[in-house]
C-alpha cells in the first residue's frame, strides 16, 4: 500500500490533474483501439464470405444429408464442410460410415484437431496436402477428395405413361414423410462369443437400423447382421470381467460388446441408444397410420 505524504492531495483531486493535451490522447487511444476492433470484424467478415466461395462448402445441409450425400456418391477419403448448430463441421466419408468433425473459427483463426490456421488459404492449404486424421475408434482416414456443393446434373425427365390412385380416402394427414436414420458408425469392438464364452475383437458397422460385425476391417462379408428393430435395451454392462463393456438385448440373446476406452463405450451405447428412438417413432407413427386407415374403412363401410 502506498503511503501519500503530508499535506499532499487525495486521490480523488489527483485525478483531476492531467498534463495537458492528456484528455485528447486519450480519446484518440480510444478511437485507435475502436478502429482497431472495426478491422478486426472486417476481416472476420471478411474471412466468413471467402467461405460461402470454397467449392466443397456445403452450407446448411444437414447431417442426415451430408450422410446421404456422401455414401450414395461419395467414396472413401471424400469429404464436405457444412454449418452445424453455429459451428461448422467436417463430415469425413470412412467406408461404409461418415464421421463428422468439429472446425471451430474463434473470429480469427480455424481450429480442427491440432492445428490452428490463422486464415481461411491456410486451412484450404492444409486439406490440398492431403491429411491424415484418425479418431477415438482408431480409425484412420486419408482426406483426399473434396465433394463439390456444385455438381453439373442432365436435365433429361423421364415422361409420365402410367397415373392412377391405388388406394382411396386418404387425406393429407396421412401423407407422414419417412426416411430411415443414418447415424452411422464403425470401429472395432471386442465381442463374447455366444456358445463358447471367449472374446474376440471384430469390426463393426452401424447403418440405417443395421448393426453388422466382421472378422476384421478388411473382409467384405458380415459375420452376422443384427436387425435393430428387434432390439429392446442398450445399456453398460457391470457382470463381466473386463471394463469399458456393454451389452444388446435381443428375444433370443443378450450380445457383450467391450470398447477399448469409456468414451467410445460411451458414444457407442449413446448412438444406439438414439437410433432405437427413432425406430420406436417410426413404428408409432405406421401404427397411426394403421388405425386411422382401419377407423376410416369402419366409417366407410357404416355408410
Amino acid at each position: 500500500m502506498t503511503k501519500r505524504a503530508a499535506g499532499s492531495s487525495c486521490p480523488a483531486h489527483s485525478l483531476r490533474l492531467q498534463p495537458p493535451g492528456g484528455g485528447e490522447a486519450a480519446r484518440m487511444g480510444r478511437v485507435e483501439a475502436r478502429e482497431r476492433n472495426m478491422s478486426h470484424l472486417d476481416d472476420s467478415e471478411g474471412e466468413a464470405e471467402k467461405l460461402q466461395e470454397l467449392g466443397w462448402y456445403h452450407g446448411n445441409l444437414t447431417r442426415h444429408a451430408a450422410e446421404a450425400l456422401l455414401l450414395s456418391n461419395g467414396s472413401d477419403g471424400s469429404y464436405l464442410l457444412r454449418k452445424s448448430n453455429g459451428l461448422y463441421s467436417l463430415s469425413v466419408r470412412a467406408k461404409e460410415s461418415v464421421k463428422h468433425f468439429q472446425v471451430i473459427y474463434t473470429g480469427y483463426s480455424f481450429k480442427f484437431g491440432f492445428n490452428e490456421f490463422s486464415s481461411l488459404k491456410e486451412f484450404v492449404n492444409h486439406f490440398a496436402n492431403q491429411p491424415l486424421i484418425g479418431s477415438e475408434t482408431g480409425t484412420l482416414i486419408v482426406l483426399k477428395y473434396p465433394y463439390p456443393c456444385q455438381v453439373e446434373e442432365p436435365s433429361i425427365y423421364e415422361s409420365v405413361r402410367v397415373h392412377t390412385a391405388m388406394q382411396t380416402g386418404r387425406t393429407e394427414s396421412d401423407l407422414v414423410p419417412t426416411a430411415p436414420s443414418l447415424g452411422t458408425k464403425e470401429g472395432y469392438l471386442t465381442k463374447q462369443g455366444g456358445l463358447v464364452k471367449t472374446w474376440k475383437t471384430r469390426w463393426f458397422t452401424l447403418q440405417r437400423n443395421e448393426l453388422k460385425y466382421f472378422k476384421d476391417q478388411m473382409t467384405p462379408e458380415p459375420i452376422r447382421t443384427l436387425d435393430l428393430t428387434e432390439c429392446s435395451a442398450v445399456q453398460f454392462d457391470y457382470t463381466q470381467e473386463k471394463v469399458n463393456c456393454f451389452c444388446l438385448v435381443f428375444p433370443y440373446r443378450t450380445f457383450y460388446l467391450c470398447a477399448k476406452t469409456g468414451v467410445e463405450a460411451d458414444e457407442w451405447i449413446k448412438i444406439l441408444r438414439w437410433k432405437m428412438s427413432q425406430i420406436r417413432k417410426q413404428l408409432a407413427q405406421d401404427g397411426s397410420t394403421m388405425r386411422s386407415q382401419s377407423f376410416l374403412k369402419q366409417s366407410l363401410s357404416g355408410k
